[in-house]
């Protein structure tokens, strides 16, 4: 069973951009890729609001994710949010493959 978080960074100025770009930036991004358990870190920019930046994070189990939130890294990406005064809306979801539905007539690869 996996973990996906969706956090929606919002603030003024394009201020959740400059967030994003800071973490890619200083290398703090592919950290947390790095980090054992992580499958997926990527930002994208909302296209209906552009002070808006979508987080998906995800992990291979909760006892991956409570590692990374008990990491000195988890400080330096708090510093960041409260440098460019973010705030975030967090939907957390489970993904257990033995019961998810076949979608595959829906997707076209």
């Amino acid at each position: 069973m996996s973990i996906t978080i969706n956090i929606l960074y919002k603030g003024k100025d394009n201020n959740a951009l400059k967030f994003a770009r800071e973490m890619e930036s200083s290398g703090t991004a592919q950290a947390v890729r790095n980090e054992p358990g992580n499958l997926r870190y990527e930002y994208y920019v909302s296209l209906q609001d552009e002070n808006t930046v979508l987080l998906i994070d995800s992990w291979t189990s909760q006892e991956a994710l409570d590692i990374h939130h008990s990491t000195p890294m988890m400080n330096t990406i708090a510093a960041l949010r409260d440098k460019y005064d973010l705030h975030m809306q967090v939907a957390r979801y489970k993904n257990d493959e033995d019961e998810a539905p076949d979608d595959s007539r829906y997707i076209r690869k």
